[in-house]
């Protein structure tokens, strides 16, 4: 007999008696007087299974919570069930055992036990039901990525993931030795993406980068999933903003299509203030550098209160809090073509226009181009104007679930001082 998933045992409401096979973990187990019910879990939900025999009864007493079992049984319908069925007259049969005590419990609404213990124990609390919606919503925000950029053209790539010069700056790069040289773990795919619009035009990549800083907080990791794109033929930053709108609108709505989780609605034209107005409306000296976390919070307030909106963009940022490759604001270059996406008061997305004439580079770097010789190679033959943007998928999960940490949106995360299970 075919096994079915729980969520399949709805369309048998109407068709009582028949006979069907279930498989999945022990998810709780209730021993009444008279009766005992047995909850199973599988990948798409909960099954009730009553159980009145007493042989039946006695092998179920014996079973740990997350053995794996399989469940023979007969479709009764009951609206107090899960999906309005349950099954009875059941034959169980054991696949595997849980072997220890569990250090927490998995069948309350929340996990008890707190997020260290909960990391140490990932291959447990993952099959929590909150924990494992938290991936859900990843996959299912990293699959509209791709659909919403294919649909603008753009082509997926993979590039290298150990690279011979830091993308940004040596400070925060994984060293490692490459067969006797120096080598490091690529912090993102910044140089590579860039090439490649010099053969597609518009590019995207899914894929892990790496930053070594020495930040243990509830919004870093050393290793996190970059959501990148790049593209080609802009006019300037702005071309870059309004293909991320379509491209965060599309994620959302394929978060919401694949898992039922209620998303906010992303504006046609998400509101955008430049930096200088950015602070002035966070209340911050008008010469400070960057945006603070207290800065980001309160244009995200601001953006509710005056637009009504859960977005907002913040451009021009200074150039000299930005990479080399960004390109300055034509008319101030103190200024630069590039923006920050808050959602609910906190970045998730940095992007903006780049440069794409090699002298222009040269310039930049102030003609050190040695460690970026290979990079820059690609601009020599010729790049059209071209801008673009990454999305740290964590971050983006964490904010759009209320995660207080973003851990709680990845299976193993590694920061300052994990890197294991």
């Amino acid at each position: 007999m075919q096994r079915i998933l729980s969520t399949e045992l709805a369309g048998l409401v109407e068709k009582p008696g028949e006979k069907v096979t279930i498989a999945g973990w022990v998810h709780r187990r209730r021993l009444l007087k008279s009766v005992a019910f047995l909850i199973v879990r599988d990948a798409a939900g909960l099954s009730q299974v009553v159980v009145t025999d007493p042989r039946t009864r006695e092998q179920l007493e014996q079973l740990p919570e997350e053995s794996v079992v399989e469940v023979t049984a007969v479709v009764t319908a009951n609206e107090q069930a899960p999906h309005g069925v349950e099954l009875t007259a059941p034959v169980i049969h054991e696949l595997s055992r849980a072997a220890v005590p569990l250090p927490f419990e998995l069948h309350r609404p929340a996990l008890g036990a707190g997020l260290p213990a909960q990391l140490d124990h990932a291959a447990l609390s993952l099959r929590h039901p909150t924990r494992a919606l938290n991936l859900r919503i990843a996959a299912a925000a990293a699959k509209g990525f791709r659909e919403a950029l294919e649909a603008q053209r753009f082509v997926e790539i993979q590039t290298p993931k150990i690279v011979e010069s830091a993308t940004e700056s040596g400070a925060n790069v994984f060293k490692l030795d490459y067969f006797g040289r120096p080598g490091y773990l690529a912090q993102s795919p910044q140089f590579y993406k860039q090439l490649m619009v010099g053969v597609f035009e518009r590019v995207f990549e899914v894929g892990p980068v790496f930053r070594a800083e020495h930040s243990d907080t509830a919004r870093h990791l050393a290793q996190y999933t970059s959501l990148d794109a790049e593209m080609g033929f802009i006019t300037d930053h702005r071309d870059v903003m309004a293909a991320l709108t379509g491209t965060v609108a599309g994620m959302l709505g394929e978060v919401t299509e694949r898992t039922g989780y209620a998303c906010p609605e992303v504006p046609a034209e998400i509101p955008a203030v430049h930096f200088a107005e950015a602070l002035r409306i966070a209340g911050a000296p008008a010469d400070e550098p960057d945006l603070a976390p207290a800065h980001e919070r309160a244009l995200g307030e601001w953006a509710r209160r005056e637009h009504g909106s859960e977005f907002v963009f913040v451009t021009g940022y200074p150039m000299r809090k930005r990479p080399f490759y960004t390109h300055p604001d034509p008319a101030d270059p103190t200024w630069s073509n590039s923006f920050d996406l808050l959602f609910r008061g906190l970045e998730i997305v940095t992007g903006g226009q780049r440069l794409h004439r090699y002298e222009d580079y040269v310039e930049a770097l102030d003609n050190r181009v040695g460690p970026y010789a290979g990079y820059l190679d690609g601009f020599r033959y010729g790049m059209p104007p071209h801008g673009g943007w990454a999305i740290g998928l964590e971050r983006f999960v964490a904010r759009l679930t209320g995660a207080a940490n973003v851990r709680e949106t990845t299976a193993f995360p590694r920061d300052l001082n994990r890197i294991a299970p």
